[in-house]
């Protein structure tokens, strides 16, 4: 009797174990669930299927798989006439073949021309931004592959199938692909245009603008803290632990949430755009916030190899000052494509003048602070326009008049707090541009606003300020 109760006993105990180390591989199933679909995951995972050119094609292959059964069974159900015999029909097909795999190769081929000639011309900044994510590049190119795979397709059963529904819809793509293409051409031509691409970089700047500072001056109605967040020694500070890499964005309203549910405060040490090292401080957390574990924090936070325009305005300003900064090279020397940038900078700093930026301490709904996030002021998205574009372009009359022309118009326009910095550069303007003429003549033509560079109105109308 006594063993058998041993037996049981070892049995039960066998057998919670088990159910122990059932439940705790669960558990881990779960939080590695929970680690993979966290926040800086899919961030990352949305951002490059929105400029991996490869998704689109892949999903036109899928869909060729999934409609040419859907196709044989509606021809077996129409039960058409053939509009063209088995040799006209194969013919057809190898014709659209050829004709959808020389699209690919030209396509793919003048893509990877197009993205040198950018990187070397413009920026290499621009081939992740402007031409990858383009969705007609890739839609195109999708299409190409549905055409060649469909006529694949149907030239494979050409032979021993009647196939009258298929042979009309491979025509019909086959025809939409000589049309996108030559489209292709005409939209790829107007694309590479520095114009273009300056003027794609300001709407996507624009869109940035619009999500990270959405109140206007005169709308902001946000509630404000009742007391500045804490700048003493914070309690604990999280580090990264996962290389370097640069912050991309930041899940705000989970760490704000976070903040009010322990009731007190955390403080993103690096700004959006920064390269983060590891063991560099990433968090200072305060007051009750102590107690949020670092996976919890992690999860917040996405990090890339390069910066991007989704939360980074500022990264914006940098690709088009460069643009024009390559131009004033003296290996390029094409100031007219400088002052193109710069009517894009002017276009992005006018939306900026009339937005509220965000202050460091953001606040949850009873007015709390309980996130501090740095992000650039005012002077800072001045000093990026202006600086470096007036150190070398100053002594070329179109770029010292474009910049005149910019800063007159911003500092006739902005509220008060605002024009001090614009002023200081029309001063670093006006002194540099003494140093680089030696010529009255070329001194007078070059301390004169011009919103085109040269060539334009000479006798623009000045603000009051200005012209004092």
């Amino acid at each position: 009797m006594t063993d058998l109760q041993d037996t049981a006993s070892r049995e039960r105990s066998r057998a919670d174990a088990l159910k122990a180390k059932a439940l705790l591989q669960w558990r881990r199933a779960v939080r590695y669930a929970m680690e993979t679909l966290a926040w800086n995951r899919l961030y990352r995972i949305a951002s490059y299927l929105r400029s991996a050119l490869w998704i689109v094609p892949f999903i036109a292959m899928v869909v060729v798989l999934a409609s040419v059964p859907l196709l044989r069974l509606l021809d077996g159900w129409l039960n058409w006439k053939p509009i063209l015999d088995p040799d006209g029909a194969q013919a057809m097909f190898q014709t659209v073949i050829t004709l959808a795999l020389s699209f690919l190769v030209f396509t793919f081929g003048s893509l990877l021309v197009a993205i040198q000639v950018a990187s070397a011309q413009l920026t290499p900044r621009i081939i992740a931004t402007a031409l990858l994510r383009d969705n007609v590049v890739r839609f195109s190119v999708g299409l190409f592959v549905f055409t060649l795979i469909l006529a694949e397709t149907a030239l494979n059963r050409a032979e021993t199938h009647s196939q009258r529904l298929i042979t009309i819809v491979v025509g019909v793509v086959g025809v939409a692909s000589i049309i996108i293409f030559l489209f292709l051409i005409d939209y790829a031509a107007r694309l590479l245009r520095p114009v273009s691409i300056a003027a794609r970089v300001a709407d996507e700047g624009l869109v940035v603008i619009n999500a990270v500072y959405p109140e206007r001056i005169a709308e902001s109605t946000r509630l404000r803290a009742q007391a500045r967040a804490p700048r003493g020694q914070p309690g604990r500070v999280s580090l990264h632990r996962d290389g370097c890499g640069f912050v991309l964005a930041l899940d705000v309203t989970t760490l704000v949430d976070e903040a009010r549910r322990r009731g007190g405060v955390i403080e993103f040490v690096p700004q959006v755009g920064n390269l983060v090292w590891e063991g560099e401080p990433l968090f200072a957390l305060y007051g009750g916030a102590t107690a949020i574990h670092d996976r919890k924090l992690k999860q917040t936070v996405a990090f890339g190899r390069e910066r991007t325009l989704e939360q980074d305005p500022m990264f914006a300003f940098r690709i088009l000052v460069d643009i024009a900064l390559k131009a004033l090279s003296p290996a390029i020397n094409d100031p007219t494509t400088a002052v193109l940038a710069i009517d894009q900078i002017h276009r992005l700093l006018r939306e900026l003048a009339g937005r509220s930026l965000r202050d460091e301490d953001i606040v949850d709904d009873q007015g709390e602070c309980r996130l501090i996030l740095r992000t650039p002021n005012w002077e800072d998205y001045v000093h990026v326009a202006c600086r470096e574009i007036r150190a070398c372009g100053a002594g070329n009359l179109q770029i010292a008049r474009r910049m005149r022309a910019l800063l007159q118009d911003l500092a006739g326009s902005v509220i008060e707090s605002r024009r001090a910095v614009l002023l200081e550069e029309l001063n670093a303007l006006d002194r540099t541009v003494e140093k680089a003429y030696a010529l009255k003549e070329d001194l007078a033509l070059a301390r004169e606003a011009d919103p085109q560079g040269l060539g334009g109105a000479r006798h623009a109308p000045k603000s009051q300020d200005t012209a004092s």
